[in-house]
């Protein structure tokens, strides 16, 4: 979509859909951090099926919800592309979101706080820091160069906070 389709003052329903969801309703557009701003929908998620579910059924619904996010992006990454005239926009933001489920789908403690309080800036400072060789995997083509970097990452802080829960173990309790 070029330039002047953007500025239509009537975008398809599809583009609307798309839009929607690769902003994740917006945030995307924070004028701080929208990145940990689109990963809050990933706190979302992983709040109600904490507080909903019980295992295993909580398990398979971040693993369920981790796959939808993943398919998103990256079926959306070249229309994202495309309308927002950069290659993985930072208004592009559910890359984050699969991001904070990877982490939690592999760490989580007892209390969905406790999960949350380390889990979330954990994931948001390793994703800014981009350990190597995240940032290589960015020029993965097509979506897969989106999600890589992120998923990285996540296994990153997933890896960090269990390392630190066995070393320092108070830092978790609730």
């Amino acid at each position: 979509m070029n330039e002047a389709d953007r500025a239509s003052p009537s975008p398809t329903w599809a583009d609307r859909c798309r839009w929607l969801i690769a902003t994740c309703g917006g945030v995307g557009y924070c004028p701080i951090l929208p990145g940990s701003c689109g990963a809050l929908w990933g706190v979302a998620i992983y709040v109600a099926l904490a507080v909903w579910t019980s295992e295993p059924w909580q398990t398979i619904g971040i693993a369920i919800s981790l796959i939808l996010a993943c398919v998103a992006t990256f079926r959306l990454s070249p229309w994202a592309e495309r309308f927002f005239q950069e290659e993985d926009s930072g208004k592009f933001v559910t890359d984050e979101v699969v991001g904070f489920l990877t982490t939690v789908l592999l760490f989580r403690t007892p209390s969905i706080l406790v999960t949350v309080l380390w889990a979330f800036p954990v994931t948001r400072i390793l994703d800014m820091i981009k350990p190597p060789p995240a940032r290589r995997l960015e020029h993965l083509p097509a979506g897969w160069g989106v999600l890589a970097d992120d998923i990285l990452d996540s296994l990153y802080a997933a890896g960090l906070l269990h390392v630190l829960r066995l070393l320092q173990p108070d830092w978790f309790a609730p």
